[in-house]
């Protein structure tokens, strides 16, 4: 691979003798990894686990899989798997992932939620929320909102909100190089300056949100210590009630430079893409800002709909407010602020959609739900599921009771479907549907 001339001069100063061993991953292929959903009903077994990580595992997933259209699995590469790691929220936290597109960060934090607490997972570009919102909603979890804004306008809304913010940055992307060469041709000399000093006008936004003994996972996808470690130290120095805590180093992560308790990651020591994260505590004693309750907006014809719907389909309690978005029911998590003046790309769990006197069910509520959970579900085969995923009908071997179904495949929810007679009609969201 053709590296810029100064990344080349600038590596070698800092690496030294290692210098000729992380050049020379540059010429091998990126690698590729993926984790297991935690959230989902049925598992399977997957060869080659990352050693020292709960879901992680080597290799390739494709996306026309059932494993991957269940959200059974998430590519994600090794390295980035760290980020969430080293977060490690716990149940019923208020957590918030500050630069989330495509969505492997927020997913892998909603693993260890457990459909528990709240997840803001935001994306400031409108193109990027969309693929946010499919990620997070194949992945089935039910306790997430998905924003489309500026850092200093979520700041207005969630003042000391954030038991945890996870802020992987806009970065100069030098450990992308080897998965994305084109990246080599956006970097210059000045980059990572530049970005360090974007990142600073973001994090500026995000301690406003973090609550008083809160914790920051700070992160980028570059080796840069103008952006890493100086971040860091400029953090250290603007905000006193912040304290770094020491990251564990795993699958052979190295010290920062000069700040021992930050992680790198570089592919020659470690089998995966480039990344750096550090993680610091606000030492202030913990407390919650105080939330004014929002209420449900549901008419009661709307709540009885739904009701009826719930009580004849699902078997468990969904818990959360229910909230209306024109004839769209959604279920969002609780303790939740006012969002009317921030731009939503995905308000809740999506559960479905009020017709004419009815209820359909979403996709979403379909991918978020396991057939356990349901009253009336039918397992389709591999061959049914490639069927079905084109948009077209399926041919049941047996007569069953008409009406709305659970699909699952492998054990998994992907949707759900009316059901008339031996026919299982099609509703594969057509925005989804591929060939096989």
């Amino acid at each position: 691979m053709k590296l810029p001339d100064k990344f080349i001069e600038k590596y070698r100063n800092l690496l030294g003798q290692e210098a000729d061993d992380f050049f020379a991953t540059f010429d091998e292929e990126a690698v590729s990894g993926f984790r297991v959903n935690p959230l989902k009903n049925a598992q399977q077994e997957f060869d080659s686990p990352i050693p020292n990580t709960p879901w992680g595992h080597y290799g390739k997933v494709s996306g026309k899989s059932a494993e991957h259209v269940s959200g059974l699995v998430y590519s994600q590469e090794p390295a980035a798997q760290m980020v969430a790691q080293v977060a490690s929220p716990k149940e019923n936290m208020r957590v918030l992932d500050l630069a989330a597109a495509p969505g492997g960060k927020s997913t892998h934090l909603l693993s260890y939620m457990n459909n528990t607490g709240v997840l803001v997972s935001n994306e400031i570009s409108s193109k990027r929320s969309k693929i946010l919102v499919e990620n997070i909603e194949r992945f089935g979890a039910r306790n997430v909102v998905v924003t489309n804004e500026s850092s200093d306008k979520l700041a207005k809304v969630f003042k000391e909100y954030f038991d945890l913010i996870v802020f992987d940055g806009p970065c100069s992307g030098e450990g992308m190089f080897r998965k994305d060469p084109q990246a080599t041709q956006y970097w210059h000399e000045g980059y990572p300056e530049e970005c360090a000093s974007l990142q600073k006008e973001i994090l500026e936004e995000a301690m406003k949100m973090l609550a008083p003994g809160g914790t920051l996972v700070y992160s980028t996808c570059t080796w840069s210590p103008e952006e890493n470690e100086g971040v860091v130290k400029w953090l250290l120095s603007t905000y006193d009630n912040l304290e770094l805590v020491p990251i564990e180093k795993v699958n052979g992560m190295a010290e920062g430079i000069e700040i021992p308790e930050v992680a790198r990651m570089y592919p020659h020591r470690f089998k995966g893409e480039g990344q750096f994260v550090a993680k610091l505590r606000d030492t202030r004693e913990f407390s919650h800002s105080k939330v004014k309750p929002v209420k449900s907006n549901l008419t009661k014809d709307q709540l009885t709909l739904w009701q009826d719907f719930a009580k004849k389909h699902i078997k468990v309690e969904l818990e959360g407010l229910l909230q209306t978005f024109g004839d769209n029911l959604y279920l969002l998590p609780e303790g939740l602020p006012d969002l009317k003046k921030l731009k939503i790309a995905r308000n809740g769990l999506h559960l479905g959609t009020f017709k004419k006197n009815r209820f359909e069910p979403s996709f979403a509520l379909g991918l978020a739900l396991s057939p356990k959970e349901v009253v009336q579900s039918v397992e389709i085969d591999i061959e049914q599921f490639k069927v079905y995923v084109t948009g077209n009908v399926i041919n049941l071997t047996e007569q069953l009771k008409n009406g709305w179904y659970l699909i699952s495949v492998n054990g998994n929810g992907m949707g759900f479907a009316k059901i008339t007679g031996n026919i299982l009609k099609n509703y594969f969201p057509k925005g989804l549907r591929f060939n096989p």
